[in-house]
């Protein structure tokens, strides 16, 4: 069964559909190394209450610094720490190291569920823990497991309970990217809406509805954490069946259920898990750890939505390199409708985008998958369980291709870095001593031959993980046939952006 439809109690809401059963995880290797008992100070820092604050709280005082810079800071992009720090470090950072190396550990840290989160527990770190055999009916707030929350405290409708919302979502912000890129209060706006909207969720719907179904930015996070390196699992599946009280689930006096919906002792993937740590707290049997594993271990996709997050993630890290990476000036005045004036071509520039993202891309991938099935011959596997199965190559590939097309961003634009630093807003500061330094570009001719790596290592992944998929589903002796159409495909697309970046 998904982990996110198990429940132990009619209070802990259900999440989206199962995973067919054919689609079973494909290992390369076996290996997990459990980092809490290779490095116990991990274990005593995971399991402090207090944890989770001290990830987001000072997060949240430089979400306020960034908001004050875009509002009162010079307007000019390159220069405010709003454009500098949000959309060329964070970016970087998020998408190069901690996805690949550590899931979702920004979700940890995220600043924007802070007040909606406080709201619903009423506490900053300490737990409201009920027992609810003893719970007096119409006390104050709602018991959900065996916890307090205050709030309406709604069920997300379970027709939504998916990520086609943060597709959309996700895709409509980015075909505005380039206001994001030069103008601060845009970014504020943004940012600002995202924030106010998490709150509203939080007093309307229970947990972590926002961050789980609606969070754009939580979308691509689910997607890319399954090649991550770091996972949240239970160390003995016999432990956890033989537990009584299911404490990760429902809560208890050491820490609240879990916020994302999930049954973390039942957990196989890391799409819903926001490493809150609270699993961990609330285990009596000291049976969840953290484990360091191989990269692309969780290798299914649960449903259409998850594979549309695939294809419009593919999408927009090729269209990205063409505006902003190709050579190509009027493309790049198409998509910053703000500084051209250009109507026309923003709404042919969106209008291609979006059916890139949502019809042509997904069609041709479908396409190769149809002509792949045919190939392998009459077999028992549905089209769904092909396509799904036969999708999950796009994730490392989308992975690695991000990488490639953000890392020169990174070394063209660090010098900014320092500037900014040392004068946030623009004002005319050096605090650091670092605001007059020169726009310094790092080994930008070694550029294309990095990109070129960063795509060879997800092509190497997508073809080995997809051949597996292919194996598992049709056999080995029609895995050949069955994968060559799509093995193609994304050799074609690793060579489209080896030529765009390389000339």
């Amino acid at each position: 069964m998904s982990t996110r439809s198990r429940q132990a109690s009619p209070e802990i809401v259900p999440g989206s559909h199962q995973i067919p059963d054919t689609l079973q995880t494909v290992d390369a290797k076996e290996w997990r190394l459990d980092l809490f008992r290779c490095a116990p100070p991990l274990k005593r820092i995971a399991r402090l209450r207090w944890f989770q604050f001290a990830a987001v709280f000072p997060n949240l005082l430089i979400f306020l610094l960034f908001i004050s810079a875009g509002i009162f800071g010079t307007p000019v992009g390159n220069r405010n720490i709003m454009i500098i720090f949000v959309w060329i470090l964070w970016w970087f950072l998020l998408i190069s190291a901690m996805v690949p190396f550590a899931s979702r550990i920004w979700c940890a840290m995220c600043p924007f569920p802070f007040f909606g989160e406080w709201f619903q527990r009423r506490a900053l770190v300490r737990v409201a823990a009920i027992d609810p055999k003893k719970e007096k009916k119409g006390g104050p707030g709602s018991v959900i497991g065996r916890n307090r929350y205050f709030g309406l405290n709604r069920r997300w409708p379970k027709a939504l309970s998916n990520i086609w919302i943060q597709n959309f979502l996700f895709l409509a912000l980015c075909t505005f990217s380039a206001l994001f890129l030069t103008r601060p209060i845009v970014s504020v706006v943004v940012l600002s809406s995202i924030f106010l909207t998490a709150t509203i969720f939080h007093l309307i719907y229970r947990q972590r509805a926002f961050c789980n179904y609606v969070c754009p930015v939580s979308g691509f996070l689910s997607l890319y954490s399954m090649a991550s390196m770091l996972e949240v699992r239970s160390r003995d599946r016999e432990v956890c069946d033989e537990c009584k009280e299911k404490a990760c689930l429902a809560g208890s006096e050491r820490a609240w259920g879990c916020p994302w919906f999930m049954y973390p002792s039942k957990m196989e993937r890391n799409n819903y898990c926001g490493l809150c740590m609270e699993c961990v707290k609330a285990c009596a049997h000291d049976n969840m750890t953290v484990n360091l594993r191989p990269f692309c271990s969780d290798t299914r996709l649960k449903g259409y939505d998850e594979a549309w997050k695939a294809f419009i993630m593919l999408s927009l890290a090729t269209t990205y390199s063409i505006i902003y990476l190709g050579p190509w000036g009027f493309l790049k005045d198409w998509a910053n409708i703000a500084e051209s004036g250009k109507w026309g071509g923003f709404l042919a520039y969106t209008a291609v985008l979006w059916a890139s993202a949502l019809l042509l891309v997904p069609g041709i991938y479908y396409g190769a998958v149809w002509i792949g099935k045919r190939l392998a011959g009459d077999c028992e596997v549905s089209f769904k369980d092909a396509f799904l199965g036969l999708a999950y190559p796009l994730v490392p590939l989308g992975l690695l291709a991000w990488i490639a097309f953000s890392f020169p961003l990174m070394l063209v634009n660090g010098s900014y870095i320092l500037m900014t630093l040392s004068d946030p807003f623009g004002w005319g500061w050096d605090l650091l001593g670092t605001s007059h330094i020169a726009w310094t570009p790092v080994v930008p001719h070694w550029t294309p031959y990095i990109q070129v790596l960063f795509l060879l290592v997800g092509l190497y992944y997508a073809l080995t993980t997809g051949y597996a998929q292919a194996r598992k589903l049709f056999g080995s002796e029609a895995a050949v046939k069955a994968f060559t159409p799509v093995a193609i495909l994304l050799t074609a697309c690793v060579s489209c952006f080896a030529w765009l970046y390389g000339g």
